[in-house]
């Protein structure tokens, strides 16, 4: 069995569900607390053994790649400075040579589409997905539980979580067989069902491995929900020739591409935080108060 080395990261959406916020800046550098989404995601995939992430961009989207690069006046002048605790954090997220390659998206054609756009880099071996507006706090990380999962069962993983009441519709969810609490085979999966048709109450968060033969669905995949190629609906076609897991991960998944989500990870993760934790908390209770 083949390990996971390399994550998809499809990064080319123009966040329209935070406009204007993400009109100029993209919707994955928005920032939690001090640091951009994507600073999160990338940490998350390095704490998973990831070893390559492919960007899937698109117009006006060269801030991500500017992000992951050296910004050499601004060191400079950090170091001139004596700030060296804040210019150790601005180099954290530094890749190491060959660590992040980055293709376009040419058409906004769906998740499906953008994955498949990733195949070239892939190749023949399992690869993560990571939806990096879907910010997921847990220890151990959520993909690094995915691959745990992988690593015991083998197969293509995809983590779920309960949807929230009312909100079936508006997510791709799954089918089981079996009632483990935390990992079991999926026989189904269907993106954005309508009301009261929906197969569970488990919706997929975000987090996906997956085998290489997802390309070659992928390819041929027509319009699914929204006129869209959607990542499911291959995903589908490929349980019926392999095996798919479903894992309910342990922790708290933020939904950054949406304003009140983004809004709650702020908070959530400022009362985390090692050093602004406490002027957060007194923050946070000083507007409650008022």
């Amino acid at each position: 069995m083949k390990p996971v080395r390399k994550a998809v990261l499809p990064v080319a959406g123009l966040g329209t569900r935070v406009l204007p916020g993400a009109k100029t800046t993209p919707k994955e550098m928005l920032n939690i607390v001090d640091r951009p989404i994507l600073s999160y995601i990338i940490a998350e995939g390095r704490a998973a053994g990831i070893e390559h992430f492919v960007f899937v961009t698109g117009r006006g989207k060269n801030a991500i790649e500017d992000y992951f690069d050296h910004h050499p006046e601004l060191e400079s002048q950090l170091e001139a400075k004596g700030k060296l605790d804040i210019l150790e954090a601005v180099r954290a997220d530094l890749p190491r040579p060959g660590e992040m390659s980055f293709v376009r998206q040419m058409a906004p054609l769906g998740l499906g589409h953008a994955v498949w756009c990733a195949r070239d880099i892939v190749g023949d071996e399992p690869f993560a997905v990571m939806l990096p507006d879907m910010l997921m706090h847990a220890d151990p990380p959520a993909l690094a539980q995915a691959v745990s999962a992988y690593n015991e069962v083998g197969g293509n993983i995809v983590v779920v979580e309960p949807v929230p009441e009312g909100q079936a519709h508006k997510y791709g969810i799954v089918a089981l067989d079996g009632d483990h609490p935390s990992l079991n085979r999926m026989t189904g999966m269907v993106e954005k069902p309508p009301k009261g048709t929906e197969p569970s109450n488990l919706f997929i968060s975000g987090r996906y491995i997956l085998q290489p033969e997802i390309f070659n669905l992928l390819g041929d995949q027509g319009k699914g929900a929204g006129g869209e190629i959607q990542l499911t609906d291959a995903m589908a076609r490929l349980m019926a020739l392999e095996p798919f897991h479903a894992l309910k991960y342990d922790g708290v998944t933020y939904d950054c591409g949406d304003k009140i989500g983004l809004l709650r990870a702020n908070v959530a993760y400022a009362l985390q935080h090692p050093e602004l934790g406490d002027e957060a908390r007194a923050a946070v209770t000083a507007l409650l108060a008022g």
